[in-house]
């Protein structure tokens, strides 16, 4: 009748060995998809950061925030000043500024 302990005792340390190698295969699983996860998250925020700075780039260089193109001013040459002239003179003689203000104010 000694026997009986010897196989319970067995089934108890292949239940256990069971258990500990299935631990260790969900454990071994988590850390596969751990680091699958955060593969998958890398490259997410990598293409979510170059579509930000493509949609910055392509705003601020043809959509609405584009700078409006000026003229550029052509030289039609070079206009000497007049050393006879003083500093007080008015550039057009026929007109005198005005110092008294208007009777009405003009929006």
């Amino acid at each position: 009748m000694a026997t009986g302990g010897k196989q319970r005792d067995g089934r108890a340390e292949r239940e256990r060995v069971r258990v500990y190698q299935a631990r260790q295969a969900f454990h071994a699983g988590q850390a596969r998809r751990r680091a699958r996860d955060n593969l998958i998250a890398g490259i997410g925020g990598g293409v979510l950061i170059l579509a930000i700075v493509a949609g910055q780039a392509a705003y601020f260089m043809g959509g609405p925030g584009a700078p409006v193109p000026t003229p550029s001013a052509t030289p039609t040459g070079t206009a000497t000043p007049d050393p006879s002239a003083s500093p007080t003179e008015s550039a057009d003689p026929g007109v005198t500024p005005s110092v008294t203000p208007s009777a009405t104010p003009t929006p």
